[in-house]
């Protein structure tokens, strides 16, 4: 037999579309259905890497889900929606590294969903994608999340569930280090998000619309994937750092559940120094963030310290995070996160003393001063990785444009293409090759990888069009693992492929 396992091997017996719900897919939890050469996350080596991971005397966190239907007020808009709370994002989780948590979800939704932990390197049976590493949660039903989270950092959770993401299907979870001295006086969670639901469409409304291409309103789509061609009397949305910047134009952009209008306000003393976790939960949207007045100072990015970079403006992709510091100076400023490449932005305003609130047009001089892409920094000398040549090379071709909607990796949807194959202890490399006019911000799940050359260890990196980002990780978390475009259309509609651990 060829020591090749096929794509047939891998998802013998499993049929149907595919996307980031994951309802199609390696039904790994029913077992049988892997290639019994792969780890699959039932696996006694998946039980032992977790065990090696419980510290001592660590605490177990618990908290509690109940993603259902809920009406949000936007800050003057009022929408229907799914959401883990009555209003803004989801409950904030808060635990210490090498602590275990315990998160049960009770599923209050008419159709199943899911949660997944993105960016922790924790058990993959615990890694919240249906029909890969578990069942889905059936609506009414209940499902049990129990995992250590090794690693402090700003992380957050979400469906892998269809695209539930686009709705407010999303919250923070931060793991302090014990370790840390602190050095700042208070600390901001702040989380983007572009918003659709409830406005008159649904995101699977919007899905069907891209994937139709016929009889669509042009109104909510870009087409950054046509190769800058205008369809419709629509220019393509652009941004000169990213090339196509997305598929929607959303009718709003929210910083903490709010629309510009109704800013959260966040308020300290002058001279305060304030550290800032910064989530971009949106589906289709990349945000340039900025605070009046002020030079931010990366220190984080998705979790990891890197070397800490003053600038005056941040650009985050879908699904990456980072954390900066600010000393504050005295007055009223707005926070804004604009939608790059496209029409609007959020607000939050910045208070340490009276005086009038930013408008919600606001823009600071901030955002068209130096732009920084987190991909580009260095990481902190003690989570650097150690010099190593890779083992194993994996190249990954993105793919698709927008008619038919339909995106790749290595030419193939997901659930047709084959596995990228790894053995457990291998320094592995996966270089992306974005040969669309679209951006492409890739997660890989259950890792932490670092940008070749000394950069900054994350979890999900930005590559532009017609470029090439190169990223190494060790691999010592032994599962099965999707590694995908966190736009959410894009990754539904087949931009995702299987990291798949030999046994």
């Amino acid at each position: 037999m060829s020591p090749t396992i096929s794509r047939r091997r891998l998802l013998v017996g499993i049929a149907g579309t595919v996307g980031l719900a994951g309802t199609a897919g390696a039904a790994a939890w029913a077992g049988g259905v892997f290639d019994p050469r792969l780890v699959t996350p039932d696996s006694p080596l998946v039980a032992q890497t977790e065990a090696a991971r419980r510290r001592p005397g660590a605490a177990t966190v618990t908290a509690r889900l109940n993603p259902r239907p809920v009406t949000h007020d936007l800050g003057g808009p009022t929408v229907t929606t799914w959401g883990y709370a009555d209003s803004g994002p989801g409950p904030l989780i808060r635990a210490r590294a090498g602590d275990l948590l315990r998160v049960e979800v009770a599923n209050g939704l008419p159709v199943a969903t899911s949660v997944h932990w993105h960016g922790i390197a924790l058990r993959n049976d615990m890694d919240g994608v249906p029909g890969v590493t578990q069942q889905p949660i059936s609506a009414g039903g209940r499902h049990t999340y129990e995992f250590t989270a090794p690693d402090p950092g700003t992380y957050f959770y979400h469906p892998h569930s269809g695209v539930q993401l686009d709705r407010a299907l999303y919250g923070v979870l931060v793991v302090d280090d014990p370790h840390e001295a602190g050095r700042y006086d208070a600390e901001w969670v702040v989380v983007l998000d572009d918003w659709v639901d409830g406005t008159g469409r649904t995101p699977d409304d919007v899905l069907s619309s891209l994937q139709s291409m016929a009889g669509h309103d042009m109104g909510d789509m870009n087409h950054g994937g046509m190769s800058g061609m205008s369809m419709g009397g629509m220019e393509t949305m652009v941004s000169p750092l990213l090339g196509g910047a997305g598929d929607v134009a959303y009718p709003h952009y929210l910083i903490n559940g709010r629309v510009p209008a109704a800013p959260v306000t966040l308020t300290a003393r002058p001279g305060q120094r304030v550290r800032i976790r910064l989530v971009n939960a949106a589906s289709d949207t990349a945000f340039r963030v900025a605070l009046g007045g002020h030079r931010l100072t990366v220190t984080h990015t998705d979790g990891f310290p890197v070397v800490p970079t003053t600038t005056d403006a941040l650009l985050l992709g879908m699904g990456e995070r980072a954390d900066v510091t600010v000393t504050l100076s005295d007055g009223a400023f707005p926070l804004v996160a604009v939608a790059e490449g496209k029409t609007g932005q959020g607000l939050a305003v910045v208070r340490t003393a009276a005086g009038a609130r930013p408008p919600a047009t606001a823009r600071p001089t901030e955002l068209d001063g130096g732009v920084l892409v987190s991909g580009a920094l260095r990481a902190a000398e003690e989570v650097a990785l150690t010099d190593r040549q890779p083992d194993r090379v994996h190249r990954l071709v993105l793919g698709g444009g927008m008619m038919p909607y339909r995106w790749t990796i290595n030419g193939a949807t997901f659930g047709h293409a084959d596995p990228l194959l790894v053995g457990r202890g291998e320094r592995l490399r996966l270089e992306f090759v974005n040969t669309t006019t679209m951006f492409h911000p890739m997660h890989v799940h259950g890792h932490t990888f670092a940008v070749t050359g000394g950069g900054a260890r994350k979890d999900t990196v930005i590559v532009t069009p017609r470029r090439r980002v190169t990223v190494d990780l060790d691999a010592d978390n032994p599962g099965q693992w999707m590694t995908h475009c966190h736009n959410i259309y894009h990754a539904e509609t087949g931009m995702m492929i299987n990291l798949a651990y030999r046994a």
